[in-house]
Formats: C-alpha cells, sequence, structure tokens
C-alpha cells in the first residue's frame, strides 16, 4: 500500500511538472520531453526527411517561402529558435513542421495557396504545431502508455524508439506507422496560425479562402469526420471564423500590413534521376503533419 501511494505522489508531481499552458489557445498541455531534447529529436527527423527529398530549383518562390516564415516565426512565442524553411519540388500537395522550428513546403500546394497570405495560412498553422509542442505532447502520451517516464533516455539512435519518436513527430506515414496530429491538435494549430498570420501582416480572411479553395480541389473525397485526424473542410472553416475577429483586431492594429502579398508564380520543374525517392511513394501524405494532404 505504501509502495502503490508512493507511487501516486510521484505520479502526481510529475503530472503538475508536465503541464505548461499554449500560447493564444491558453490550453493546458501535458509535456514530459524537455525542450532541448525534443528540438534534437526534430533536427534529426528533419534532416533524414531533407535527405530523401529535392529542395525547389525555383529561388525566387524558395526566398518568398522563407520571407513569409521568417515574418510569421518573429512574431511567435519562439522567435529565437533556429528557424528553417525549405520548398520541396513534388506535386503533394503538403506541408510539415517539426520542432525546433524546422518547416518544409511542397510545391504542389503553391496553386491552391495562390498568393503569400494562402501560403501563410499554412506555415502559420506550421509553425503553430511547433510553439504548441504538438509533438512533444504525443511523445510525452506514448511515454506514459508504454511506462516509459525515463524521457531523458529516448533517442533515434534507439531502434525500437525510433518509429514511436517519428510517429509523434507527425512523419509516422513514411516511416511505417500512421499517427499524425488529432483533430483537438489541429483545431488548436489553426487558431494559433490565425493570430500569428495576422500579426505578421497578412490579411486573415484569407485563411478562410484558401480552405475553401482547398476544399474545391478535393472536389469533395474526403473520409468522414470521425475517421479523420483532421477536421472535416466545413468544421475548420466555421472555428477559423469564430476565431476571426481576434486576429482581425491584432492586423488592424498593424502599421504594416502585406495583404494578400505577391501573387505566387510556381513552375513545375523534373525531380533530380538519380535522387532516392523516398518510401512509400504511392501514399500522397507525407507526415499527416498538419495540411490535409489532397487525394
Amino acid at each position: 500500500m505504501r509502495t502503490y501511494r508512493k507511487f501516486l505522489t510521484f505520479f502526481f508531481l510529475v503530472t503538475i511538472a508536465a503541464c505548461v499552458t499554449t500560447p493564444i489557445s491558453n490550453k493546458s498541455a501535458f509535456i514530459m520531453i524537455p525542450i532541448q531534447q525534443e528540438i534534437s529529436l526534430g533536427k534529426q527527423a528533419y534532416n533524414q526527411i531533407l535527405q530523401e527529398e529535392e529542395d525547389s530549383s525555383d529561388r525566387e518562390t524558395t526566398n518568398l517561402v522563407k520571407q513569409i516564415g521568417l515574418r510569421i516565426s518573429k512574431v511567435s512565442a519562439m522567435p529565437n529558435l533556429n528557424w528553417e524553411f525549405h520548398l520541396i519540388e513534388s506535386e503533394q500537395q503538403n506541408a510539415f513542421a517539426l520542432p525546433g522550428g524546422k518547416v518544409a513546403v511542397y510545391t504542389g500546394l503553391l496553386p491552391v495557396a495562390m498568393n503569400e497570405a494562402g501560403l501563410a495560412t499554412v506555415m502559420s498553422h506550421e509553425i503553430a504545431h511547433v510553439i504548441a509542442r504538438h509533438g512533444a505532447q504525443r511523445m510525452s502520451r506514448q511515454l506514459l502508455l508504454t511506462a516509459g517516464l525515463m524521457a531523458t533516455s529516448i533517442s533515434l539512435k534507439n531502434t525500437r524508439q525510433k518509429k514511436m519518436i517519428m510517429a509523434a513527430l507527425g512523419v509516422g506515414i513514411v516511416y511505417g506507422l500512421s499517427l499524425p496530429f488529432s483533430r483537438s491538435n489541429e483545431a488548436e494549430a489553426d487558431q494559433i496560425g490565425l493570430t500569428y498570420m495576422a500579426r505578421a501582416g497578412y490579411d486573415p480572411n484569407e485563411a478562410v479562402r484558401f480552405w475553401k479553395r482547398f476544399a474545391d480541389v478535393k472536389g469533395g473525397k474526403k473520409a468522414p469526420e470521425f475517421l479523420s485526424t483532421h477536421p472535416a473542410d466545413q468544421t475548420r472553416i466555421a472555428l477559423i471564423n469564430r476565431y476571426l475577429t481576434r486576429a482581425r483586431i491584432d492586423y488592424n492594429a498593424l502599421k504594416v500590413r502585406h495583404g494578400l502579398g505577391e501573387t505566387i508564380r510556381f513552375e513545375k520543374t523534373e525531380l533530380n534521376p538519380n535522387k532516392k525517392e523516398a518510401t512509400p511513394r504511392a501514399f500522397k501524405p507525407i507526415p499527416g503533419i498538419s495540411v490535409e494532404t489532397l487525394r
């Protein structure tokens, strides 16, 4: 009985110590992973993915992606992270972010984005995942489920832990597991991202138009919401409309506003035939990290 009580006391103290409050949404989150370790794991995962992907040769659009990303990251709760932004040549209409500020956008998403504000909608959503530490939240839950309370010992070098870690970070599809972020994480990233894009000077009203375009391109091909880790299109748009009032206040208070920004020019280039393709390529959604990939 004493041992049981000691365990409950220890568990209670760990739970209290691991509770943090997420910026903007003000939601409580349970995170056992030290942030420096989270950043290290994100960097390792990012480097692995980039080795299997092809950077876009379109320097103009690549620079635009970096400019948008830096504007948003500067107004985020973690402006001093070592932020990196890549434009990857791929027909996938997707984007992802990993802990430590590692963000990538696929060229297939550019026609849907259409302009800077459309792209800022996606990138601010990705940056919000980093700020909310959704990857660390997932790892913490996995560690509890497996009774792995020694969070400081996890590493990508451990083969048994690798799949769990990669899936928790949101890149499970590529590495054999499918554990993308939950609908609640996605909705929270939408809320935080909308505020960040507005504070970065991009018209938050474009977020609604972007998600409507995204839904139109899918042509109604979608799984039932209860089977999806992402909110249904209409649910997502309805929630974003609820958050718009606050975002508009932040946007209208700015002295310098970019509005919709530049119209995005995109061009399709051939992939390097010598570049090894990541597997499995037949499955379009790479991470399931945030944007619900078009099918």
